[in-house]
């Protein structure tokens, strides 16, 4: 390893996370600072959207985008971390407006921003209906976040020469996750039992963004030659659907006090993930029966989540979809060990695949 590259630790990885930290609080101050020039009525959102995007997450995106640059030899400096930072808008973005789509009350364990707006509404005793403004609000600062994303992408200190070959997989991953997004929503509202669907949906609304586009954002950084684009595509994509399936999991037996959402919210929201389907394919009649009950009710309660949870894992398919999360992350891994990368990158990698698959929240 040469004396540049920097050891493939979690000390590292928590390191390349405080400057992703620090280059998104400096961007959030300047931001702050043009806000205030507008009116001190719009401060509200500074503060949320620091709390927000400051507040919590794993930094995975930033650390995924940076490893596909050292990937393809990139050098390390502070502009690709700033660039690679403007992720963390993108995915601010995709949080805010799907807890109001599923009317989550709760984000990483605090009110999600369309409550936490309602919530100044009722207090101010301002005219008209609380939630209205809160959704309004949400649907709003959602918006900013994916402009700021461009902005942040832009003023990261990189020359234009080097962005714009990254430009194009940046807007193919801010559609797709759109696109997810609908296909989730889509799903829910036809209560599809379609393995395939859900595949599309865990690919499009999670697995690319997160993985995927976020190395090959990096390597097109780099200028890698198309082989490192490939190489970094086979390891990315499976391994970001073994994420959305970890996500899901979670979603259904996590621990509130990890995942930061109450237990059993994609139960109430009637997600039809993996999971579910999973369950659907291979319930009997009463298991059925279970799951197009409960499924979907915003009103279950814990008794209610116990038993689809026992359905979930009476019918083998919890068994299933942790077999599918090791089997994806075997095709990633070995995907990694075939690619034509920079050995320190790929150790890196391999150590970031475990995070993203073995978490708990």
């Amino acid at each position: 390893m040469a004396e540049d590259d920097p050891p493939s630790s979690p000390v590292d990885r928590a390191e390349l996370r405080t400057r992703v930290d620090k280059a998104l609080t400096e961007f959030l101050a300047r931001r702050r600072d043009w806000l205030a020039t507008v009116d001190d009525a719009v401060l509200p959102i500074a503060d949320a959207l620091e709390d927000f995007v400051l507040g919590g997450g794993k930094r995975l995106r930033p650390a995924f985008a940076y490893w596909g640059y050292r990937a393809a030899g990139g050098v390390d400096s502070d502009p690709v971390v700033a660039t690679v930072a403007a992720l963390e808008f993108v995915q601010a973005s995709a949080l805010i407006h799907d807890d109001l789509m599923d009317r989550s009350d709760t984000r990483r364990g605090e009110p999600s921003v369309h409550r936490r707006f309602a919530a100044r509404h009722r207090a101010e005793g301002w005219r008209g209906d609380p939630d209205t403004f809160g959704d309004s609000a949400a649907i709003l600062l959602g918006d900013l976040c994916l402009v700021w994303s461009d902005e942040m992408l832009h003023a990261g200190g990189l020359p234009p020469t080097t962005l714009v070959r990254a430009r194009p997989v940046f807007d193919e991953m801010r559609t797709e996750v759109t696109v997810g997004q609908y296909l989730d929503v889509f799903a829910q509202a036809t209560a599809h039992t379609s393995i395939e669907l859900a595949g599309k949906v865990a690919r499009y609304k999670a697995a690319k963004y997160t993985v995927e586009r976020p190395l090959l954002l990096g390597a097109a950084l780099a200028g890698a030659l198309p082989e490192v684009h490939s190489g970094l595509s086979a390891y990315g994509l499976p391994l970001g659907e073994a994420f959305q399936l970890r996500d899901d999991v979670l979603g259904v037996f996590g621990d509130p006090a990890q995942t930061g959402k109450p237990a059993g919210d994609d139960l109430r929201e009637g997600k039809r993930t993996f999971l579910v389907v999973a369950a659907f394919e291979a319930a009997g009649d009463a298991e059925r029966t279970v799951l197009e009950a409960r499924l979907g009710d915003p009103a279950l309660d814990q008794a209610g989540v116990a038993a689809l949870r026992e359905v979930i894992t009476s019918t083998g398919a919890l068994d299933r979809t942790e077999a599918r999360i090791t089997e994806l992350t075997t095709v990633a891994l070995d995907a990694l060990a075939a690619a034509d990368i920079d050995p320190a990158a790929r150790e890196v990698l391999a150590d970031l695949a475990a995070a993203a698959t073995a978490r708990t929240g």
